[in-house]
């Protein structure tokens, strides 16, 4: 019985995609030498390997689609890898960043966002297709670690500006942390079509935005991020309304008469 488990284990599993896989490996190996660039004190080279770790991420999942080489395999492998580049290495990041000194509220404070993060991916992975795909269930993992690392780029940006950061970068990580695990719903984009046809006045929108943050990059990213984060409570009132409003139009749609015999 036990040899034919194991004949049966080895049919199932024949090997995995190599492309999207190694796209994924390269988003792991930014998260990892932002863990490494943090302890060395490179502080902006930590986070910008996170950036290019959110890039890398992004596009694995795109090219397995494209070239229908999606797996099992590659979705768990997808998940670990953003558990270390959106957990750990972000978590890390900003202890050694500006939260070693509260000491113990503020390692708990980034083990916390690693705890959230970890709950948010198999949470996640848990409800995919059960939920509408239009929205997140939570604030995402890597849109967390994306606004921890355009704040320190932000704050690199204004220099002698910028004001204290120590309590304003601990409220943040526990406001992160809870809405990660939180039900507030955050656009996914995951709808947009980008190959159908549109007004000419979202094609201007969209140049002018790249205009701006190709001019401005460190401090539009993270006014981006800003905004996406605070986007969740009015995307969540927007999906609520329109759930009630979907519910309301099916009561009060007459039901279809019985036919005559």
């Amino acid at each position: 019985m036990t040899r034919r488990r194991k004949k049966k284990d080895k049919r199932r599993f024949r090997g995995v995609y190599l492309l999207p896989n190694l796209i994924t490996t390269g988003s792991l190996f930014a998260g990892f030498y932002a863990i490494v660039a943090a302890i060395n004190g490179k502080f902006h080279a930590a986070a910008v390997a996170i950036l290019i770790s959110l890039l890398l991420d992004g596009l694995d999942g795109r090219v397995a689609r494209i070239t229908r080489s999606s797996s099992n395999f590659g979705v768990q492998y997808d998940s670990l890898a953003d558990l270390v580049a959106f957990g750990v290495a972000p978590a890390i990041l900003v202890y050694l960043w500006a939260l070693k000194p509260f000491k113990q509220f503020g390692w708990v404070a980034a083990f916390l966002f690693v705890v959230c993060g970890a709950l948010r991916l198999a949470r996640f992975n848990v409800q995919t297709g059960t939920i509408d795909p239009r929205y997140f269930n939570g604030l995402p993992i890597p849109a967390a670690a994306t606004m921890i690392a355009t704040s320190i780029i932000f704050y690199y940006e204004i220099g002698e500006w910028a004001p204290e950061k120590y309590l304003y970068i601990l409220v943040m990580i526990y406001l992160l942390s809870f809405l990660m695990v939180s039900n507030i719903k955050y656009v996914s984009f995951k709808k947009v079509e980008l190959f159908k046809r549109h007004p000419f006045q979202t094609l201007v929108a969209l140049v002018l935005l790249f205009v701006v943050v190709a001019t401005i990059p460190e401090t539009m990213g993270f006014l981006l991020m800003g905004a996406y984060v605070a986007s969740g409570p009015v995307s969540t009132v927007w999906y609520l309304r329109q759930k009630r409003a979907e519910e309301k139009a099916e009561e009060e749609t007459p039901a279809p008469k019985p036919s005559e015999p």
